[in-house]
């Protein structure tokens, strides 16, 4: 059947038009989901450029502050005692961990060499003072007959002489024997002061030798006084002059988990050390000797705190140009840089003397970018550590 002109026409017409309006709508849609994604992506752009921090609280450091840091004992009084004649190992009496007295015997050295000069030494003093009798004798007789002009002058001074000679003779003799009995009784090794043997080289039959030499392991015994023990800490310059004579301390050693025990200052060095820290000692009474010499302890000292003070963990602590600083945050989410001083220094914490207070947020762990000004997102807050 034949079309219509009249009628095609205005059909096409309107099929033109509803296509062109479709890809109007399709172009305008495309524009506008395009422009919505552009401003999604840039709020989110600016909402990932807001770093997110997690802030602390200040923990408010007034009234007595601890301070614990490690330390060494030491024995009180520790001697190793060498040989001061040489020979053979002929006995030793006490073993280690054994308690001694002052004087008593731990062992006995075997001398031939020395008993042999001392028995020459003796005899020589027998015949010097044996010269000196006859000298004496000579001398008297040539000064009653000077007097008699029986003999010269000359010749009684030359009795009086030799006389003198033998005498002095007879003195070195004498202070020949004195001098090899005193090493005879070194003979005899005994215990310098009441205490505990903590070595023992000595064997029997071994050759030693007098003296110490240039090797400490010749030491035939080490005795240590243990009724009270030395305890040496090194403090940090920051709070040396706090530790004072007479300060008390309590130690804690982990063999004795549920224990501490009372120590006290009795003196420091005097100067800080290249390490940046003042050594203090302490004198810790040992009845019991359950304390060791070479044990190591955690040394507590309890000193008095800055009032105004707060502590921080070491980790919110920024170093830039400007000094030492802590980001603050303010009630807008700004970060303000707050210039701070260290008042003392424990290690993963800080005590901090001004600039902070105990209700600041602080941020813990800055990034390097954050700059003041910078508006921050905050994590949930924890509050600042506890006081050492």
């Amino acid at each position: 059947m034949p079309t219509d002109r009249s009628t095609l026409v205005p059909r096409l017409r309107l099929a033109g038009l509803i296509a062109g309006g479709c890809a109007a709508l399709a172009v305008g849609w495309g524009v506008f989901a395009r422009a919505r994604d552009t401003h999604d992506l840039q709020i989110w752009t600016n909402q990932q450029a807001v770093p997110t921090v997690k802030t602390i609280s200040p923990t408010a450091a007034d009234g007595r502050q601890g301070l614990e840091l490690p330390g060494s004992l030491q024995a009180f009084n520790e001697a190793p005692i060498y040989a001061r004649v040489s020979g053979y190992l002929k006995s030793w009496n006490e073993d280690i961990g054994a308690k001694v007295r002052a004087g008593q015997l731990l062992a006995v050295i075997d001398a031939p060499e020395l008993d042999q000069q001392l028995a020459e030494a003796k005899a020589n003093l027998a015949t010097v003072a044996a010269n000196q009798k006859l000298a004496r004798i000579t001398a008297g007789r040539f000064t009653d007959l000077a007097a008699d002009d029986a003999v010269s002058k000359q010749d009684a001074d030359e009795k009086s002489g030799d006389l003198a000679a033998k005498s002095a003779a007879v003195q070195a003799a004498r202070a020949n024997v004195d001098r090899l009995q005193a090493l005879e009784g070194f003979k005899r090794i005994v215990a310098p002061f009441d205490g505990v043997v903590t070595q023992r080289t000595a064997n029997i039959g071994a050759l030693v030798n007098a003296g110490a030499g240039s090797n400490p392991a010749a030491a035939l015994f080490s005795v240590a006084d243990v009724h009270k023990l030395r305890v040496y800490v090194q403090v940090p310059q920051s709070a040396s002059a706090q530790i004072q004579a007479g300060e008390t301390a309590n130690l804690t050693l982990p063999q004795f988990p549920n224990r501490s025990f009372p120590a006290r200052v009795v003196r420091d060095a005097g100067a800080v050390g290249q390490s940046g820290a003042l050594l203090v000692e302490l004198e810790v009474d040992n009845p019991d000797a359950g304390l060791k010499p070479g044990d190591f302890a955690q040394v507590r000292f309890s000193l008095p705190g800055q009032a105004g003070t707060v502590r921080v963990p070491a980790s919110a602590l920024i170093f830039r140009r400007h000094g030492l600083q802590v980001a603050v945050l303010r009630n807008d989410d700004r970060v303000h840089l707050q210039s701070v001083s260290v008042a003392r220094d424990f290690g993963g914490q800080v005590e901090l003397s001004g600039g902070v207070r105990a209700t600041d947020r602080i941020v813990d762990n800055p990034p390097d970018s954050l700059e003041d000004g910078d508006v921050v997102k905050t994590a949930q807050a924890v509050p600042g550590a506890p006081h050492v």
